[in-house]
């Protein structure tokens, strides 16, 4: 944690920043391990932090969240550990919804959705239309999501429209493939911070964080609290985006 910040004191950013922080929350399985409990252990106080998180961000000038919550590569652990965070994910719907309404957050979420049991799909569905009208904060949960497989999602659009008419090739730029991406109507994330001291990006939104700017933080997602998270935003306050550019 932070060095002893008050949990309640705000980032030097401030509100009315409209920034979006987007988190790789890392180390729920480790976090459990080090306690002997099972890993479903450490997702459910990975998931209450999460909460927490989403909770901070408009004190802290974060209009824009986005969750890594389940990567298209996660299919490949233990079938009960799946099994475990698919439940979990219904369960923590169901217990948020209204709460997050109440507190005027837009909830989306992103990700190939055709895999997923059609209960949690339909919670998600459900979660999306009350929220839909909501501008305090904007939530966004990647499920069942990969940079690479949304980019071939996009693609494979870009060329259906292509083919039907509605697009010619020669048309197609940035701007069309941000149309065609899950994140569409979205700002490119501004930071993305992973937790746990792993240092890679992990298939995380390959496009939208072009330029954005990273921050690896040893503390495992569940320690990951109000505080830390301040520190981190004071730290990218100081930080120059050039987007490619030359200053001075």
């Amino acid at each position: 944690m932070a060095g002893g910040r008050d949990v309640n004191q705000q980032s030097q950013i401030g509100p009315g920043r409209d920034l979006h922080v987007a988190f790789i929350m890392d180390g729920n399985g480790r976090w459990a391990k080090a306690r002997r409990r099972p890993r479903p252990f450490g997702h459910q106080a990975g998931a209450k932090r999460a909460r927490e998180v989403v909770e901070a961000c408009p004190d802290l000038g974060v209009k824009y969240v986005t969750l890594y919550a389940f990567s298209t590569e996660n299919w490949k652990r233990s079938k009960p550990e799946i099994i475990a965070l698919m439940a979990l994910f219904r369960h923590y719907i169901r217990k948020t919804m209204h709460e997050l309404h109440a507190e005027g957050a837009r909830v989306r979420f992103i990700g190939d959705r055709a895999p997923l049991d059609r209960k949690l799909v339909a919670l998600i569905q459900e979660l999306e239309a009350l929220t839909a009208r909501n501008d305090r904060v904007h939530v966004t949960v990647a499920l069942n999501y990969g940079g690479r497989d949304e980019i071939l999602r996009a693609t494979r659009k870009m060329a259906q429209a292509v083919i039907a008419g509605q697009l010619r090739p020669e048309d197609i730029g940035e701007d069309t493939m941000t149309h065609y991406l899950d994140t569409a109507g979205l700002p490119d994330p501004d930071l993305v911070v992973r937790t746990s001291g792993e240092a890679r990006t992990s298939n995380f939104l390959t496009w939208q964080s072009a330029y954005a700017e990273y921050e690896f933080t040893d503390t495992l997602w569940p320690d990951f609290g109000r505080a830390e998270f301040a520190a981190v935003l004071d730290k990218f306050g100081l930080r120059e985006r050039r987007f490619g550019g030359v200053t001075g």
